[in-house]
């Protein structure tokens, strides 16, 4: 079997690297001392953008994080052998990885949108 395509993992850590960023940026306490709840919500930075090709019906990838690997279904209206888009980010809740959002496109139009874990 042919190898998945699969994200790059020094972007993968750019986009955690962001993530950590903006809980030093907003803090995790409030001025009075309180949980800030500026920080405690979900963040999602893309990590990259790649190309890929629909086969039989769905777009197979690597996934980082220990994730392993995952078949997307597309919609049948779109052929097999076209090309598309998918594009990774990474999830975090308190600067922690929660999980990763799949987002393929063709054409410049998000036909599907994945999440794996808490995003």
């Amino acid at each position: 079997m042919a190898s998945l395509p699969s994200f790059d993992e020094e972007k993968v850590q750019h986009a955690l690297e962001a993530a950590s960023r903006h809980n030093e940026t907003v803090g995790l306490k409030a001025s009075d001392g309180a949980p800030n709840i500026l920080a405690g919500g979900e963040y999602a930075a893309l990590a990259e953008c790649i190309s890929v090709t629909v086969s039989n019906n769905k777009i197979c990838l690597n996934l980082p994080l220990g994730l392993g690997s995952v078949c997307i279904p597309i919609p049948l209206s779109v052929p097999d052998g076209t090309a598309a888009q998918a594009c990774l980010s990474i999830c975090t809740t308190w600067g922690i990885p929660t999980g990763v959002k799949v987002t393929i496109s063709v054409g410049g139009v998000t036909i599907v949108t994945k999440s794996f874990g808490k995003c």
